[in-house]
């Protein structure tokens, strides 16, 4: 393996240890940064993110809560817990774990949240600002984390080529939306990829950085990479392993034995972009604090 690691871990923990500090400060003043995280039903992997979540926020000093409901929870009930929840002056943000049982509509849901408490950043009215540059806006988490690992890696996206594997709400739009903006960190020329992508090697194989959010277990292989480029997998998959100890094994969305030996850069997976998305909500949440009326 050629490839530097790009470490999630470790500037996740130095983003975090930043933030105990404004933490403190906060509380000193009295407003000690409160989320709220609502996980409806027992999806296992939704338990170890929310599981994560609180456990950062607790090692800060912040106060933290999680809010487990049963499954089968109406939509109504969990539209009335958000309404206390957005009352709540102690709460500055509140985060609802995606995926949502099916007898719940997710943009009813996430559109319910006040915006100036929605520290994922998914609100119809953070993704305006978002798209406008508004600093006062949430940036989604995971994009956010992706940008952030890049600039404390030494990677300035400024007039590269960065090439995006996937398009969704969550990943793909809004971080190709950060890294086109006119600022710090950003000035990127963007090339956005989709399931309707032809010929998508020929795009992945021109990107001074690419950014892989396809939801497909090691679709982008090592043929499919340009020579010294950044590769940033933000893709978890549990494929199946019977050698592993647990009958399965965590892949990303990128065959790293292959990136790795062609790329200059690489995120692996676990510990490169999810230890950044924990630490982003984390930011979020201090900024939400501070932005408080």
């Amino acid at each position: 393996m050629s490839a530097r690691i790009l470490d999630g871990n470790a500037v996740g923990r130095a983003i975090r240890e930043e933030l105990r500090a404004e933490v403190a400060e906060l509380g000193a003043r009295g407003r000690v940064p409160g989320l709220s995280v609502v996980l409806v039903g027992e999806n296992p992997a939704s338990e170890v993110y929310v599981r994560m979540k609180g456990k950062a926020a607790d090692e800060l000093g912040m106060r933290a809560a999680t809010i487990r409901l049963p499954v089968e929870t109406a939509e109504a009930e969990l539209l009335a817990l958000l309404d206390r929840l957005n009352a709540d002056a102690a709460v500055h943000g509140i985060l609802v774990q995606l995926p949502l049982p099916k007898q719940m509509k997710t943009d009813t849901v996430l559109r319910r949240l006040r915006p100036e408490k929605d520290v994922d950043g998914f609100h119809p009215i953070n993704v305006g600002k978002l798209v406008i540059g508004d600093r006062t806006a949430y940036r989604p988490c995971t994009p956010a984390g992706v940008q952030e690992l890049l600039l404390r890696c030494g990677i300035d996206p400024r007039g590269q080529h960065v090439v995006i594997v996937g398009r969704s709400l969550i990943v793909g739009r809004p971080v190709a939306n950060i890294l086109l903006q006119d600022a710090p960190g950003a000035n990127a020329t963007v090339t956005v990829c989709h399931t309707k992508t032809q010929h998508l090697a020929r795009f992945t194989r021109d990107a001074d950085i690419l950014i892989v959010a396809a939801g497909r277990p090691e679709v982008i292989t090592g043929d499919m990479i340009r020579p010294g480029g950044v590769v940033v997998d933000v893709g978890v998959n549990r494929v199946d392993d019977p050698a592993a100890e647990k009958g399965y094994r965590l892949v990303g969305d990128v065959k790293f034995s292959e990136a790795a030996e062609v790329a200059g850069a690489i995120t692996p997976v676990p510990g490169g972009v999810g230890p950044m998305t924990i630490a982003m909500l984390m930011k979020n949440t201090v900024q939400a604090a501070r932005q408080a009326a």
